[in-house]
């Protein structure tokens, strides 16, 4: 690709700068806000690790000696009301674009390795965001007076969808301040109506409700009310203005601004506890979709009035979907179960100079395998039950996903992040557990226990009770014995993208988290 027509953009939140993208891409011109982005990519480029970037473009003001930096390595820095101001005087008529021509480069996680650069076209974007729409057309369609709010990044194309739907009617978009802690006071100053959200911030909101229920009474008033509003779902009555509206769950929608019609959650599974009580007691339309960057977002989407969870819905209009053998792991069509593959007009084009990884993912017939496993349900929506990727096994040669053993730990109160590591040299799991800030201290107390969050994390009491609480979801969830930790380390700052733990999308990096943490990992094995 001609490496003029390569243009990155970096906002406030994104994934720190990497020279591997910038080379690999060919990038020549860069957009940023902040000054300090600006010189690192300037420092790569004195290292001459990016020798293709050519011009700086910079959203906020900036000290002149950025210029003179730049100049001596080739690279112009611009202030981006002066390159407006330029494109003003030298008008050219749009041309608008094909729907085979070229609308991003996102790059995949990069869970497992390099990340890899999704090409995905015009078509690719306005199918998928189309098909979506049309799946819950029949109890939302967006208007001119849609707000969302965006918090995950554009890296995201979960998110970037989302955009195109908003935009395309008209609607506005409001960025949060960068501050995932300061995000319910952006809610409560935007008042969005439609919220794209991922499990993780749902797994908060609902704890922070059931933690708020101190006494024996507030719990049973609680459980009663959503057992009231449940049985209005379940008869398709979507509302917010009912006697337990009013009297329990007031706050909690205020807390998103109390304008929410619509919430969409993506990129990871969510429980079906948090998912029924959230239907409950938001009173806004609750889909769950279910896709990858490799097929722009979406593949499948759950319809309006079906209030069953557990599920990721149906094929969206633009693809279709079916389920293949995966001998290796005991899984075949035949019953209704497989390896998860796309085809339509959303599966992008390939990944940008890697010809072997796109053969992986798209076959000669135009499938994408996902590596997702997935299994039909006698109603016809998909269940995602396993993952083909990411599994390793134990010494006794028992396969272990990890994956979804963190998603059935991850709804333990006290956690907000969690790993679970393993190999085939060791006979059990492990994990990291990153304690939920809010909550842990009130968890403590019911042990007798206080001081910091340091203090807390190095507390053996509070560890026993943690790997306690994450066997017993483990068991109500179906795990086997081999696939419950048998110890774990407390740690308590977050894996983020800024500490190059989390992916741009919020998934881990696995590897990463493995030599992150391996003196912690060994020592955990070497004790057992």
């Amino acid at each position: 690709m001609d490496p003029v027509n390569q243009l990155l953009l970096l906002r406030q939140g994104d994934r720190p700068i990497e020279e591997y993208v910038l080379r690999f891409s060919k990038i020549s011109t860069v957009i940023c806000d902040k000054q300090d982005k600006a010189e690192i990519l300037l420092d790569n480029c004195e290292k001459n690790l990016t020798p293709v970037l050519k011009t700086i473009i910079l959203m906020d003001p900036y000290d002149s000696s950025l210029i003179d930096r730049g100049s001596k390595t080739g690279v112009d820095v611009l202030f981006l009301k002066d390159v407006e101001a330029l494109g003003k005087d030298n008008h050219h008529k749009p041309i608008p674009p094909k729907p085979e021509d070229l609308s991003i480069i996102c790059f995949t996680s990069g869970t497992t390795g390099d990340p890899k650069g999704a090409m995905l076209t015009h078509e690719n974007v306005v199918s998928d965001a189309a098909g979506v729409v049309k799946t819950f057309e029949s109890v939302f369609v967006p208007v001119p007076s849609d707000v969302s709010i965006s918090f995950l990044p554009l890296a995201h194309m979960f998110e970037r969808v989302v955009q195109t739907v908003i935009y395309s009617v008209g609607g506005r978009v409001g960025f949060f301040q960068g501050d995932i802690r300061h995000l319910p006071d952006d809610m409560k100053a935007l008042q969005p109506t439609v919220f794209p959200v991922v499990p993780r911030l749902l797994n908060r909101v609902y704890d922070k409700v059931q933690s708020g229920a101190q006494t024996p009474f507030k719990k049973w008033l609680l459980n009663f009310a959503i057992e009231k509003k449940c049985a209005e779902v379940k008869q398709g009555i979507i509302r917010n203005d009912s006697i337990w509206d009013k009297l329990i769950f007031h706050k909690v929608q205020e807390s998103l601004g109390g304008r929410v019609r619509v919430m969409v959650t993506g990129a990871a599974p969510i429980s079906e506890t948090v998912l029924t009580f959230l239907r409950a007691s938001l009173g806004c339309q609750i889909f769950e979709a279910y896709g990858q960057t490799e097929c722009t977002a979406a593949c499948s989407f759950t319809i309006p009035g079906d209030w069953h969870t557990g599920h990721v819905g149906i094929p969206i209009p633009c693809n279709i979907v079916k389920l293949v053998d995966v001998e290796e792991m005991n899984y075949f069509a035949s019953n209704g179960e497989g390896e998860v593959c796309v085809k339509g007009k959303n599966v992008f084009r390939g990944y940008l100079n890697d010809p072997e990884k796109t053969a992986e993912a798209l076959d000669k017939d135009g499938w994408l395998h996902t590596g997702d496993i997935g299994k039909w349900l006698p109603s016809g929506v998909l269940k995602i039950i396993d993952r083909k990727k990411n599994i390793f096994k134990l010494a006794q040669g028992e396969y272990i996903a990890p994956e979804k053993i963190e998603n059935v730990y991850i709804r333990s109160a006290p956690v907000a992040q969690v790993f679970v590591h393993g190999d085939s040299l060791q006979s059990s799991l492990v994990a990291i557990v990153v304690p939920d800030p809010e909550v842990l201290p009130g968890f403590a107390e019911k042990l007798g226990v206080k001081g910091s969050l340091e203090e807390l994390c190095k507390n053996q009491e509070i560890k026993k009770a943690i790997i306690s609480d994450l066997n017993k979801l483990g068991r109500e969830a179906g795990l086997k014995s081999f696939e419950q930790v048998k110890d774990l380390y407390l740690h308590p700052d977050m894996f983020t993208i800024e500490n190059g733990l989390l992916t741009p999308t919020l998934k881990a990096k696995r590897a990463e988290l493995t030599k992150f943490f391996k003196v912690q990992i060994e020592r955990l094995y070497a004790n057992m």
